[in-house]
């Protein structure tokens, strides 16, 4: 009688063998749900940003040449940084990135110091009625950028703006269209105001009670406590809010391009963007105008690295302050 052979090694080894098949198939549902959900976004993302990125970045790199008075047609030629070159070598176009400087200097400070502020005070126990104010403070962003700009025009226009007219009639001469930086910065502040507060005022209600409390039994008055206890708790928010005020400010367009039709103190190169849009549809010089956005598009990446980097340095060096309550 023959002897019975044993059957465990030949389990084992199918075991084994099954082992890598089953952790591929588990691969697979651990990643592939996730890439289905996400496809969407790449192709919207794809579709949205990244080809027009690439066909801006394609077209600045030919521009037409006509011949003759025009009547001929034109010819597309490659001129490679030709259109860089002559992008930075105009002074209206250097013009506009300095009036676009003097805006931030004077939007972003005064918007994020405005928008902290009113939020502080929203949370502060003084306040009463806070829906009511948190809706007022946000029906301005609601207004849709043109209308707002519209609006505006009219209060700065002289002869029909009720509010020229009253300063008028106290013997004050003001002309709001002579200087228009102030009024394109009113404009923008008075539309984003209340946007940014909603964000500050949610991130002032995530704060735990419990250490807004201990600061009130250490002494801390509610001066104090905003300064030292909620600003630094909302630096992350802060810096968020920085850096798309940033990215947005170097995207001017609607504000000054209103104003542009009713005083001749802004002209049509008065911002980046309204530089590009006259290059594109007043000259139809598309290469010119491809360049300049692509200039405009690398400041604002150059900027925004700047000001994550400083944000976020600035938190690491202040984070064990706060979390200590040294700050208290």
């Amino acid at each position: 009688m023959s002897p019975t052979v044993p059957t465990t090694a030949p389990r084992a080894t199918r075991a084994v063998s099954a082992a890598p098949s089953a952790r591929a198939a588990a691969g697979r549902r651990r990643y592939g749900a996730p890439m289905v959900l996400l496809a969407p976004f790449f192709v919207l993302f794809t579709a949205a940003t990244l080809v027009p990125i690439g066909y801006a970045v394609y077209l600045s790199l030919f521009a037409e040449h006509r011949s003759g008075l025009g009547f001929g047609g034109g010819e597309t030629v490659f001129t490679g940084l030709g259109n860089y070159t002559r992008a930075l070598g105009d002074a209206a176009f250097r013009g506009g990135f300095l009036n676009l400087a003097q805006y931030c200097l004077l939007y972003i400070p005064l918007m994020m110091c405005l928008a902290l502020g009113l939020a502080l005070l929203l949370d502060s126990a003084l306040v009463r009625a806070r829906r009511f104010f948190q809706l007022a403070l946000f029906l301005p962003h609601a207004v849709p950028g043109t209308i707002a700009a519209l609006v505006w025009v009219y209060l700065y226009t002289p002869g029909i703006s009720p509010v020229i007219g009253a300063l008028n009639s106290v013997g004050t001469r003001a002309d709001l269209l002579g200087h228009p930086l102030p009024a394109v910065v009113n404009m923008a502040v008075w539309e984003w105001t209340g946007y940014n507060l909603v964000i500050f005022f949610a991130a002032l209600q995530a704060i735990p009670r419990e250490v807004l409390e201990a600061a009130r039994v250490d002494g801390a008055g509610p001066l104090r406590t905003a300064l030292s206890i909620k600003v630094p708790l909302i630096r992350s928010s802060l810096a968020v809010v920085g850096l798309f005020t940033v990215i947005g400010s170097l995207q001017l367009f609607t504000e000054p391009m209103i104003l542009h039709g009713t005083t001749p103190s802004v002209v049509s190169t008065w911002s980046p963007n309204m530089y590009a849009y006259t290059a594109a549809f007043e000259r139809h010089d598309y290469g010119l105008a491809a360049a300049s956005s692509v200039l405009l598009a690398l400041a604002a990446a150059a900027l925004s690295f700047v000001v994550t980097r400083a944000t976020r340095t600035r938190s690491g060096r202040t984070r064990p302050h706060t979390e200590t309550g040294a700050a208290v």
